[in-house]
């Protein structure tokens, strides 16, 4: 018969209890969930790391914005009066806006064009049109589901909506102008 090596120890203290809850490892500095002291760094390399000072995610160019147009520069303006010139068609996605980083593209700016690209939607109104796959993609399901279910209205529809994506007449559901 042998015996249980756990049995044998080689002192006849106690094993260590584990940590408490949200309390370090013994022999460890800080705890999880804690924030670490004035001036230090989390454990781990965990948290903003010195010279990375990049914006969050979802992040962009902030204003005031410049926009640059063929008579020299028009600003400062703030997001909400350039997302109204984008509605109005005065600024496109290709439009060159200045701020105080450097030059950028409109639809660089969050919010202020749709995520869908116009060529994306232009190739799919043209080829799955008929099967209303241009307005899925926009975000309009019940029309996309209509325009399955009547086969673009017999065509109509589907060459109505390819004139008027042609003609960035059709923004997206959230009613954004395509970039």
């Amino acid at each position: 018969m042998s015996e249980d090596p756990l049995a044998k120890r080689p002192s006849d203290q106690p094993p260590p209890a584990p940590p408490a809850y949200g309390q370090p490892p013994a022999g460890q500095p800080g705890g999880y969930g804690q924030q670490p002291p004035y001036g230090g760094q989390q454990p781990g390399g965990y948290g903003q790391q010195p010279g990375y000072g990049q914006p969050a995610y979802g992040g962009g160019p902030v204003g005031p914005f410049y926009v640059a147009t063929p008579q020299g520069e028009q600003g400062p303006v703030e997001v909400g009066q350039l997302a109204q010139m984008a509605v109005q068609g005065q600024v496109k996605g290709e439009t060159m806006l200045r701020t105080d980083d450097g030059w950028v593209q409109a639809k660089a700016v969050p919010g202020l064009f749709s995520q869908k690209e116009w060529l994306t939607t232009l190739i799919l109104s043209l080829l799955l049109g008929g099967l209303g796959v241009d307005r899925f993609y926009l975000g309009y399901t019940g029309l996309g589901v209509a325009k399955l279910v009547t086969l673009g209205g017999c065509g109509i529809w589907s060459l109505i909506d390819l004139i008027l994506v042609a003609l960035r007449k059709l923004p997206d559901a959230d009613g954004r102008p395509l970039a």
